[in-house]
């Protein structure tokens, strides 16, 4: 996702597994079973068969315009960041990406005027940063679900973008 300092941490539930995963490339994999496949395994930390729905994950690729993520799994993968949002609301905006579908996830330009203007969301559990990226593998979060924070999905990614393009 970026070539200097951008990382991936792997959670299930309040519990981050394993150590940040640096991104060195514009563009990263991310799966739990994928032939020869190259970028982060997740099969290698998430051993019981609900996290088999990853599956062949994610593409998390760096544009000139922004980060987006192609879901490549059999099931919808779930996102948030900030600039998903818009500046006014006051909810948790998470979208779902179907499989085979892509969604820009973070927007430079309008992650650039938060950060001139000093928003931040009323509702975030947990740190925020300003500069990262929400996914939960097939089990979404936030006031449309039963789950309302993304500690309680059972596996999800926090991308951790560096934002010096």
């Amino acid at each position: 996702v970026s070539p200097k300092s951008s990382a991936v941490a792997y959670w299930e539930q309040r519990t981050r597994v394993g150590r940040l995963y640096p991104a060195y490339e514009p563009s990263l994999n991310i799966f739990y079973d994928l032939p020869q496949g190259t970028g982060l395994c997740l099969g290698h930390h998430a051993a019981s068969d609900p996290y088999r729905k990853i599956g062949f994950g994610i593409v998390l690729s760096r544009e000139a315009d922004g980060v987006w993520v192609y879901n490549r799994s059999q099931h919808p993968v779930f996102v948030h960041s900030p600039t998903l949002d818009l500046p006014s609301a006051r909810g948790l905006s998470v979208r779902r990406v179907m499989p085979g579908f892509s969604l820009k996830v973070f927007d430079y330009e309008c992650s650039s005027w938060m950060t001139e203007h000093g928003v931040k969301p009323e509702t975030q559990e947990g740190p925020w940063d300003p500069h990262s990226i929400r996914i939960s593998f097939a089990k979404g979060w936030g006031p449309c679900y039963s789950r309302q924070f993304i500690t309680s999905c059972p596996c999800w990614l926090e991308v951790l973008l560096n934002t010096h393009r």
